[in-house]
């Protein structure tokens, strides 16, 4: 916009800048990043095949190549690819599985227990967990 101002007006980046209310140091700014495509591919690499492994471990495997990288760039690159939306990470959301046979609970507010068997009744939700981490757990092993 203030480089199509000064062509058209015939004014200088100063005036442009300052008719737009626009910083020349954010006009004259150049990006030194690098660029990161092969941290990005060699990230997306590590995920294909260690695919329970989180952006911290990641983050070790890049160390001991050599990459050098900064962890919250890792994290960035790590969340930008989506990783995060793969079905390890959706397990630590669900509640916890209790066997039907088991004495005692550790979230006892979801449990119940009849009097005189002592065996644990699941919520449907709860079950519906169950067939959830299941699932997962043979698209795993098929992969």
């Amino acid at each position: 916009m203030v480089k199509g101002m000064c062509r058209d007006w015939m004014i200088s980046i100063w005036r442009a800048c300052g008719a737009l209310n626009f910083d020349r140091s954010t006009y004259h700014y150049t990006s030194r990043r690098a660029g990161q495509a092969g941290l990005e591919r060699r990230i997306r690499e590590i995920c294909e095949i260690r695919v329970r492994y989180g952006y911290r471990r990641v983050h070790v495997l890049l160390e001991r190549e050599g990459w050098g990288t900064n962890i919250k760039r890792t994290y960035r690159i790590y969340r930008d690819l989506g990783r995060f939306d793969t079905c390890c990470h959706l397990l630590l959301s669900l509640p916890p599985i209790r066997t039907s046979h088991s004495s005692f609970s550790i979230c006892s507010s979801q449990t119940t227990f009849t009097s005189s068997s002592k065996r644990a009744v699941r919520s449907p939700s709860q079950t519906s967990a169950s067939s959830l981490i299941s699932k997962c757990f043979e698209y795993r092993a098929l992969t």
